[in-house]
């Protein structure tokens, strides 16, 4: 928390300064970004990631130059993981600090809650991780992971494509799904589109056994391994965040059991890996992967920050040090706000807006993207899937984007 203070003390000192006539020395002050990350609470793991990203663009940033000729300090909050504590930060951020610029925080309800805010004051927000399409509605929030328009049909339809692929594809499947508004949103739709994971699995003749939602603060996990095990899917379906799927995995494990095959729908990427064999061939949902095949194909710059972000994860002792989707979601989100700036020549929220509509955005890891409005500026995805083998991850579909083959149950 004391390097939070000091950026925010910094950037007010600064932009007291003057020229010795009164006027303020315009060229000299920081633009200082405001934001919160969960820090502490449920959902830090992932958080510390979007940290140490954050504080490595902006760094690399600075030492080309910064923005407008001019330096960039972010001052970040702790929200705590609490969606109430997130109103209440942008609002002091945006009200009392007077920020140049906001970038969202981490996971969806979180982003709503910011969102609001920024439409509030006419800020434009990019942000990291949401993929709530129909509830991102102010024109003016840019995501910087996008599963399209309707990740809802788009996620499940990726993901049973992939397994029908397998020589002896699922037929049934458990579905888990976090009552949290993305991963439910994913299992069930909204109300006014109610397809889903659920739905979708039933279209496809598959047969969905069991079904269960649960409550984000689901500490026992027993009970739901239990249903699953007697079950017994051949593709079990975790639609949950952060340690969720290690939870569930550790519970199996306690009954003995092992599911063919699973997957998670966002979670934390380190601690799986930590499972060891209880977590081999599971799944997951990526947008980018350091594999060697995958980083020869963009070439020296993105070897680098994968190479500084795996230095400053290790300094900060984080158990996970890959740069992987969550960090690349990240660095997009901070490449458009870096866009929004450049393109506009200033930091009028409007006119920034008005340009990311107009000419989008060029990203290290997602290529060039375009925001549609009436799309709530989700652009076309990149998504891939990605499964761990030999203790690691790596993208295995579509096939043609893959840095290995997707791997089936082993055999009995």
């Amino acid at each position: 928390m004391a390097t939070v203070l000091l950026l925010a003390i910094t950037a007010c000192e600064s932009k007291s300064e003057s020229d010795g006539e009164g006027a303020p020395a315009a060229s000299t002050e920081p633009i200082v970004v405001g934001s919160t990350l969960s820090l502490s609470g449920a959902f830090a793991a992932t958080g510390a990631i979007h940290k140490i990203a954050g504080e490595q663009f902006v760094a690399r940033l600075n030492a080309k130059g910064g923005l407008l000729g001019r330096q960039v300090q972010w001052v970040v909050r702790d929200d705590e993981s609490d969606q109430a504590k997130v109103s209440t930060l942008y609002e002091q951020l945006i009200s009392q600090e007077r920020v140049d610029l906001i970038i969202g925080p981490y996971a969806t309800p979180n982003i709503l809650s910011a969102m609001a805010v920024a439409q509030r004051h006419g800020y434009t927000m990019p942000h990291h991780t949401s993929v709530l399409a129909p509830l991102m509605t102010y024109e003016c929030q840019f995501p910087g992971w996008s599963i399209g328009p309707k990740p809802n049909e788009f996620v499940p339809n990726q993901l049973f494509d992939a397994v029908a692929s397998l020589p002896n594809p699922p037929k049934k499947v458990a579905i888990l799904t976090n009552q949290n508004g993305s991963t439910d949103f994913v299992s069930y739709g909204s109300q006014s589109d109610q397809t889903g994971a659920v739905s979708i699995a039933k279209q496809r003749g598959l047969t969905v056994a069991p079904e269960i939602r649960y409550p984000p603060s689901t500490t026992d996990w027993a009970p739901l391994a239990a249903q699953v095990r007697d079950a017994a899917p051949d593709l079990v379906i975790n639609h949950g965040l952060g340690v969720d799927p290690v939870n569930l995995l550790q519970a199996m494990a306690q009954l003995g059991y092992k599911p063919p095959l699973m997957f998670s729908l966002f979670p934390a990427p380190g601690p799986p890996l930590g499972l060891g064999p209880a977590a081999e061939g599971l799944l997951s949902v990526t947008i980018f992967e350091p594999n060697k095949s995958t980083l020869d194909k963009l070439g020296k710059e993105a070897t680098e920050i994968v190479e500084e972000f795996k230095t400053r994860a290790t300094d900060a002792k984080l158990p996970y040090t890959v740069f992987e989707t969550q960090a690349a979601a990240s660095w997009t989100a901070w490449e458009i706000l870096v866009a929004a700036v450049e393109r506009s020549g200033g930091l009028d929220q409007k006119a920034m807006c008005d340009k990311l509509h107009s000419d989008g955005a060029d990203t290290t890891f997602n290529g060039h993207l375009d925001f549609d409005p009436a799309v709530h500026n989700f652009w076309r995805t990149t998504q891939q899937i990605k499964q761990i083998q030999s203790k690691d991850w790596v993208t295995v579909w579509p096939a043609d984007r893959a840095a290995a083959k997707l791997q089936g149950p082993p055999a009995a």
